[in-house]
């Protein structure tokens, strides 16, 4: 089965950037893939996703800050982030899934997602 594996998280200061990147073990090219995010106390929140054809949605809590981009050569999809805020603090997840491209956390196979890479937003 396809595995996927998160990395890029860190630490960073308010207003900065990280690049997050999600490499599977395998072709990407039929999947949708999203990204999504754990905070302490919240539930998983969808924040973007990219269908295999290329075409993007955004949760509006990270609209205009973050991009998601994907580069099927190298079997990686990335999320780029900017202007990131204390609140944007969480694990942050990669999933798969054939079909339509979605936000919704439950839409993605249970077996088609990473471990998680952890963001931290802090002075």
């Amino acid at each position: 089965q396809l595995q996927l594996v998160e990395s890029g998280g860190g630490l960073v200061q308010p207003g900065g950037s990280l690049k997050l990147s999600c490499t599977a073990s395998g072709s990407l090219g039929d999947y949708a893939i999203g990204w999504f995010r754990l905070a302490p106390g919240k539930e998983r929140e969808g924040i973007t996703s990219i269908s295999q054809f290329g075409s993007q949605l955004y949760a509006d809590s990270v609209k205009d800050r973050f991009t998601i981009s994907r580069d099927n050569t190298k079997n990686t999809v990335y999320l780029q982030l900017t202007n990131l805020k204390p609140e944007d603090t969480a694990a942050y997840y990669c999933a798969a899934k054939l079909g339509l491209s979605t936000l919704s956390p439950t839409s993605y196979p249970d077996y088609y997602w990473g471990q998680g890479t952890q963001v931290t937003v802090s002075s």
